[in-house]
């Protein structure tokens, strides 16, 4: 049993609509998806997190940094003989010192990296004088950047503002985002990647039984004897994994096709036995009834309605005969008896099979379109002779007098040899004509055998096998027939490959 592999794929698939793409891509978008959420969630609990923990930490350096500014030694009285809040120690650079007396900042500044002071714009002191003074920490946007601000009011009657900068947590937030970006981005292509080729894997399995029923699909099994070998390999065919059982139900179900198929063909060799025997047996006494026929029209005397009667007898015994001869043929036809291969001029059987029509229906017009070099092949002259036969009284019995039939022979590029016969008739009916090369298949709905109620062929009869005796024969020598119906043109066109 074969091992299958590959990827069956689908024409037609539009991008734009998901519920076209494969399984393992919306596996794969939807894993990445989820990924990309709790990537998402992850980062910004983090970074809460992270802008928490560094506000506190801000607050209580901002606290110290207060408590450092504010001088204890100053008198109740409210004189200023402590020292200035700018001169208090072991400030970081990029702090903001300013004491609000009555209305007015003052001794106001931001510490330099040279431990000298910046004094602070008119926006700035108006920001400070319009905090609030309950110790809260505040973020305000001042001159020299963002900061983290709080008012104290003293017990002298001043207000003590002290600020640090907020650039330092900014930075440190921007980093943490820029590392958990690239990071994440990193994890996820390094996750999709390895998730496609995981998912890819596990769906293998479903891909080997995708491609078991479509190669069931394209095989033949209309007709004749098949083999149906294919099967999900063993590995994909356990019913206790969710795949598996998917397998192992195909694989029954491919063993019931097989066997109905093994029955059908059965069924059809005994009929093919059938009618082959049933078909030689009849040639013996139907060969009696015309014998016996006409040694009586020629001994006996008859009444002109005898006369009738055993003309009408011998007429349908004819017909019963090229019945059963055609039956026979069929049979051994669907047998695959070997073909009597010679070297046929095709250009010449045409000529001759042309000719004899001429001399039934000379109220046909019968025209011949035939190239300079003859055409030969390898095949069953008696057979392809026959095929023409067919065609050509086929063409003679189902149009009216006055009809034109011509039959062309030409040599394809490819080396094949391609014969038509084309008639300007009526037409075939549309519904007939993709069953025109099934067995007792004729367009009117009656078994009674007649043709067209004018012209010669109106006392001849059809069987309905005429077309499938053609086909027979062209796929018994490797090539086909095909036909195309108009009003005013029906064309039944034969292709016989180079060697046959």
């Amino acid at each position: 049993m074969p091992t299958l592999s590959g990827e069956i794929r689908t024409p037609g698939r539009d991008w734009r609509d998901p519920s076209t793409w494969h399984l393992r891509t919306r596996l794969v978008l939807v894993a990445m998806a989820l990924l990309v959420a709790i990537c998402g969630a992850v980062g910004l609990f983090s970074y809460a997190s992270m802008d928490a923990f560094l506000t506190r930490q801000l607050d209580d350096q901002l606290s110290q940094a207060a408590k450092r500014s504010n001088d204890p030694g100053r008198p109740p009285s409210g004189g200023l003989i402590g020292r200035d809040p700018l001169d208090a120690r072991g400030q970081s650079v990029g702090t903001l010192n300013a004491r609000i007396l009555n209305g007015q900042v003052n001794s106001a500044g931001f510490l330099a990296s040279d431990t000298t002071r910046s004094a602070l714009s008119n926006g700035d002191k108006e920001m400070l004088l319009a905090l609030a003074r309950n110790g809260t920490p505040v973020d305000r946007t001042l001159s020299n950047g963002d900061y983290r601000l709080v008012a104290v009011e003293t017990a002298y009657g001043d207000v003590l503002v002290t600020g640090l900068p907020l650039d330092g947590k900014e930075s440190t937030l921007a980093s943490l985002i820029w590392t958990f970006v690239f990071v994440s981005f990193g994890g996820l292509v390094l996750i999709g990647l390895a998730g496609t080729v995981l998912i890819r894997r596990t769906m293998k399995p479903l891909e080997q039984l995708s491609e078991v029923a479509t190669r069931v699909s394209q095989l033949p099994l209309d007709a004749g004897e098949v083999a149906l070998a294919l099967r999900v390999p063993p590995s994909n065919a356990n019913p206790r994994t969710e795949v598996g059982s998917v397998g192992y139900a195909l694989n029954l179900m491919l063993d019931n096709v097989a066997s109905a198929l093994q029955a059908r063909q059965r069924s059809e060799t005994k009929v093919r036995q059938f009618v082959a025997d049933a078909s030689h047996e009849l040639r013996t006494p139907l060969t009696a009834i015309r014998g016996y026929t006409e040694l009586m029209r020629m001994t006996e005397d008859f009444t002109p309605d005898g006369q009738k009667s055993l003309d009408r007898v011998r007429s349908q015994s004819e017909r019963m005969t090229t019945l059963v001869e055609d039956l026979l043929l069929l049979a051994r036809l669907d047998e695959g008896q070997p073909l009597k291969l010679s070297e046929v001029d095709l250009t010449q059987l045409v000529i001759e099979t042309v000719s004899d029509e001429k001399v039934i229906a000379p109220d046909h017009h019968w025209h011949l379109e035939l190239p300079e070099e003859p055409v030969t092949l390898r095949g069953d002259a008696s057979q392809l002779r026959q095929v023409l036969v067919n065609l050509l009284s086929n063409a003679r019995k189902h149009t009216g007098a006055g009809t034109t039939v011509v039959t062309g022979v030409a040599r394809s590029a490819d080396g094949s040899a391609l014969v038509t016969v084309t008639d300007d008739g009526g037409g075939i009916p549309a519904g007939f004509v993709d069953h025109i090369f099934s067995r007792f298949a004729r367009a009117d709905a009656s078994r009674a055998g007649t043709a067209p109620a004018s012209g010669p062929a109106a006392s001849e009869g059809t069987s309905g096998l005429g077309l499938s005796i053609v086909q027979a024969i062209m796929e018994a020598h490797g090539g086909s027939v095909e036909v195309t119906s108009r009003p005013g043109r029906t064309e039944f066109a034969l292709r016989l490959p180079a060697t046959s």
